[in-house]
C-alpha cells in the first residue's frame, strides 16, 4: 500500500492556502466598477460570470494599443479575473465610443451616427452573421448527411482498433471540414480533442491532427497594428532589424523575430508607466510583503531589454476577433438546437459553447498571455532549469505580444531518439518536466494547459558543481552565448539519431544539464475550490485504490449527476478497473496513471457523466506529460512521483522504493 493517510491529511491542510494564495494578490487592486455596466439591446449573447457581473459578449474593443489590464478582483481565480477584466474594459471603451459619438457634437452629425448604428447592429451584422451562417452550412451539412458511414467498413480486430473504417473516413472528413471553416473551428476541434470524456476517442486523435492553413496577414497591416501599438511611431523607427516572413502562422495570430530600436524603447517606457502604476495600487491596497505584480516589474527593471536582443513579437490578425464572435452566435445557435435533441441533453452543449467562447477570447487579448507569462516566471523563480519567455509588458498590448526569443531545440527532437530513451539527458529532461507540471498541479494551482511538445524546448548549460549526477544546487557556470552555441551545435547535426545520441552522451560528460523551456501559455487551468476538493477527494480514493468510492464521486460531483446512466454500474466498473490497476501495480512496481486515467474518461463517455471543463484539462495535461515522461523514460511511475511530491517536495527524482512495503 501506498503511505496514503500522510499525503491526504497534506493535501487537505495544504488545500484552502494554496487556493486562497493563487489569486490573492488581485483582490486589493482597485478595478472599474463592474456594477455600472449593463447588458445594452445590441448584445444578442451575454456571459454571466462567477463574480455575478454581466459581461457582453459581441462587442470588441475600440482602442487595442492600451498596455494596462487591470484584473477583477473578486473572480474565482487569478486567470478569471484577467479575463472579466478585458471584457469590460472592450464594453466600457464601446459603450464609451457610442455614447460619445450620440451625444456631443452637431444634431446632424448625431443623427447620423445614430442611423450607422441602428444600420450596423440590425441590418449589416445580421446580414454578414446570415451569409456566415450560410457558409458553414454548406461546409457542414455534408458533415451531417454523411455520418451513417460511421456505421459501416470493418474493424481491424488485429491492431484491437474497434471503430470501424467508414468512422475513421468521417472522423478525417470532419477534421477537413473543421480547416476549411476557419480559425473558430480550427480552435473548437482542438478543443474537442481534449474532451474525451464527451467524445470518441479515436475522433479527439483526429481532431488532434488539426492545423491552420490560416494565410498570414500582410506586412502592411501588421506595420499598422505594431505602430499602433508603439504610440503611432513610425514602423521604420521601431524596429533595428525586422523578420518579414512570419516565423509561424497561427488560426488567430503570427508572430515574427525582430530587434526593437533604441527609440522605440525609450519612447515605451515613456509612453506608458505601466510598471510603476501597477506597483502603486498593489502596494496602497496590500500590506502582503513582496505582492506579485511588484515581484513581476522589478524582475523586469533588473534585465531590461536593450536594442541588440532579439525578441518574439506575436500580432493578431486584423479583425480576427469580430469574425470569432460571429461564429460564436452561431455554434450558440446550433448547440440550442442540438440540446433540443431527446438523450443529447447530457452533453450540456450550449454549456460547452459558453466555456469555449471563454477559452477563444482569452487567446484574444494578448495582455493576457503576457501576465501569464509573468506569473509563470514568478511561480519558477527559484527553478534555473525550468524557463518560461520573458513577458515584456510595457511593449504588449491588446493585439501585440513582445517576449524574450528562444533558441532552443524542439521536445519533438528528443522524443525520436529512441536509442537514448532513459539515458543522460532524456531521462533529465523527462525528469525536470515532470516536476515542473507537478509543481503547477500541487503547489501552485496554476497548469499550463497546453503541453504538448510543440510547446515545449529544451536548452543545455553547464553545472560544475555537480557534474554527471542529480543537481541539488543549479549554479550555471556556461553563458547565453555557450547555450546557443550547444543549440547550433545540435541543430547542424540534422536528421542523423546516432550522432545527436552520441552529441547528447558527450554533453552529459562534459557536466551539462537539460533546461526545459515552456512556450504559449495563452490558456492556463486553476482549479477553483470546488473541483479542487473534487480532485482531492478522487486521488483520495484513487490513492487508497477504492475504485467504488472513486465511482461514487465522479457521479456525484458531475454537472449533471441527473443524466448520468447505470449509476452502480459505473461505480463497479470504476472498482474493477481500479482492481486490476492494483494487481498491476504489485506485479510490476509502478502504475500507469494515464492508463488508468484514459480508461476512466472512456467508461465516463459511456455512462453520461458530465465532467467539468477545467478538471478534465487537468487529466488530460496528466495524460500526455505521461506520455511524453514513458517515451524519454520507460521506467516512469508518476503516481510515486506524485506521491513523493506531496510528502517531500521536489525534485522527485529521488529514491521512490520506500512507497512500497513488501
Amino acid at each position: 500500500m501506498y503511505c496514503t493517510k500522510n499525503v491526504l491529511m497534506y493535501l487537505w491542510t495544504s488545500d484552502c492556502s494554496h487556493l486562497d494564495n493563487s489569486h490573492c494578490y488581485v483582490r486589493h487592486i482597485e478595478v472599474v466598477n463592474t456594477a455600472s455596466f449593463k447588458a445594452t439591446d445590441n448584445t444578442s449573447l451575454a456571459l454571466q460570470t462567477a463574480s455575478g457581473t454581466i459581461i457582453a459578449n459581441d462587442v470588441h474593443a475600440i482602442d487595442t494599443s492600451v498596455h494596462e489590464l487591470t484584473p477583477v478582483s473578486d473572480a474565482e481565480t487569478y486567470e478569471m479575473g484577467l479575463y472579466e477584466g478585458s471584457q469590460l474594459e472592450e464594453k466600457q471603451q464601446f459603450e464609451s465610443y457610442r455614447n460619445e459619438k450620440l451625444t456631443k457634437g452637431w444634431s446632424v452629425v448625431r443623427i447620423l451616427y445614430y442611423v450607422r448604428f441602428k444600420l450596423e447592429d440590425y441590418v449589416i451584422d445580421p446580414l454578414i452573421t446570415i451569409a456566415r451562417f450560410m457558409e458553414l452550412s454548406l461546409i457542414f451539412l455534408p458533415v451531417l448527411l454523411t455520418s451513417p458511414i460511421c456505421w459501416f467498413g470493418k474493424r481491424n480486430l488485429k491492431s484491437g482498433e474497434v471503430v470501424r473504417s467508414g468512422a475513421k473516413l468521417w472522423y478525417t472528413y470532419l477534421r477537413w471540414s473543421a480547416e476549411i471553416a476557419g480559425a473558430s473551428f480550427i480552435k473548437l476541434g482542438q478543443w474537442a480533442a481534449s474532451r474525451t470524456d464527451i467524445f470518441p476517442k479515436e475522433m479527439c486523435e483526429e481532431l488532434g491532427n488539426l492545423h491552420s492553413h490560416a494565410k498570414a496577414h500582410s506586412l502592411e497591416q501588421t506595420k499598422r497594428i505594431l505602430s499602433r501599438s508603439f504610440g503611432n511611431l513610425p514602423f521604420e523607427e521601431i524596429f533595428d532589424d525586422f523578420k518579414e516572413k512570419p516565423l509561424g502562422v497561427g488560426a488567430i495570430a503570427q508572430v515574427y523575430i525582430a530587434k526593437l530600436s533604441e527609440k522605440a524603447i525609450k519612447k515605451v517606457r515613456r509612453y506608458v508607466d505601466y510598471e510603476t502604476k501597477l506597483i502603486e495600487e498593489e502596494k496602497s491596497h496590500s500590506h502582503r510583503k513582496d505582492p506579485f505584480l511588484n515581484r513581476i516589474m522589478v524582475t523586469e527593471h533588473n534585465d531590461p531589454l536593450t536594442s541588440n536582443q532579439f525578441v518574439a513579437i506575436k500580432v493578431l490578425h486584423p479583425k480576427v476577433e469580430i469574425k470569432i464572435n460571429r461564429d460564436l452566435k452561431i455554434m450558440k445557435f446550433f448547440a440550442n438546437i442540438i440540446n433540443v435533441i431527446p438523450t443529447m441533453e447530457w452533453l450540456s452543449l450550449p454549456d460547452e459553447v459558453e466555456q469555449f467562447a471563454i477559452l477563444m477570447r482569452l487567446q484574444l487579448d494578448l495582455r493576457i498571455e503576457g501576465l501569464n507569462l509573468a506569473k509563470f516566471r514568478s511561480n519558477f523563480k527559484n527553478r534555473l532549469d525550468i524557463h518560461f519567455p520573458k513577458p515584456y509588458l510595457n511593449f504588449t498590448t491588446r493585439d501585440v505580444l513582445v517576449e524574450e526569443f528562444i533558441h532552443a531545440i524542439p521536445m519533438s527532437k528528443l522524443l525520436s531518439l529512441k536509442d537514448n530513451f532513459g539515458k543522460n539527458l532524456s531521462k533529465e529532461v523527462s525528469d525536470k518536466g515532470l516536476d515542473a507540471f507537478l509543481k503547477m498541479l500541487i503547489l501552485d494551482n496554476f497548469v499550463h494547459a497546453d503541453l504538448h511538445p510543440g510547446n515545449m524546448m529544451v536548452r543545455f548549460y553547464r553545472n560544475e558543481l555537480f557534474k554527471r549526477e542529480k543537481e541539488y544546487k543549479i549554479v550555471k557556470s556556461s553563458n547565453e552565448s555557450e547555450t546557443n552555441k550547444i543549440t547550433n551545435e545540435l541543430l547542424k547535426i540534422g536528421d542523423d539519431p546516432k550522432a545527436w545520441c552520441d552529441k547528447l552522451s558527450e554533453l552529459y560528460e562534459e557536466g551539462y544539464h537539460a533546461e526545459i523551456c515552456f512556450l504559449d501559455v495563452g490558456l492556463i487551468t486553476e482549479l477553483n475550490h470546488v473541483d479542487r476538493v473534487n480532485f482531492i477527494d478522487l486521488f483520495k480514493a484513487l490513492s487508497e485504490f477504492d475504485g467504488y468510492k472513486a465511482g461514487e464521486l465522479m457521479v456525484e460531483r458531475s454537472r449533471t449527476p441527473e443524466t448520468a446512466i447505470n449509476k452502480e454500474l459505473f461505480a463497479f466498473k470504476v472498482e474493477k478497473l481500479v482492481d486490476r490497476m492494483k494487481e498491476r501495480t504489485f506485479a510490476l512496481g509502478n502504475i500507469s496513471i494515464g492508463d488508468l486515467l484514459e480508461q476512466v474518461l472512456g467508461m465516463v463517455r459511456g455512462h453520461h457523466v458530465r465532467m467539468e471543463g477545467d478538471f478534465v484539462t487537468v487529466v488530460v495535461a496528466i495524460l500526455l506529460l505521461e506520455g511524453i515522461g514513458r517515451q524519454l523514460d520507460p521506467d516512469l511511475d508518476l503516481f510515486a512521483r506524485f506521491v513523493y511530491a506531496l510528502l517531500f517536495g521536489f525534485p522527485t527524482e529521488n529514491d521512490i522504493s520506500m512507497f512500497f512495503i513488501a
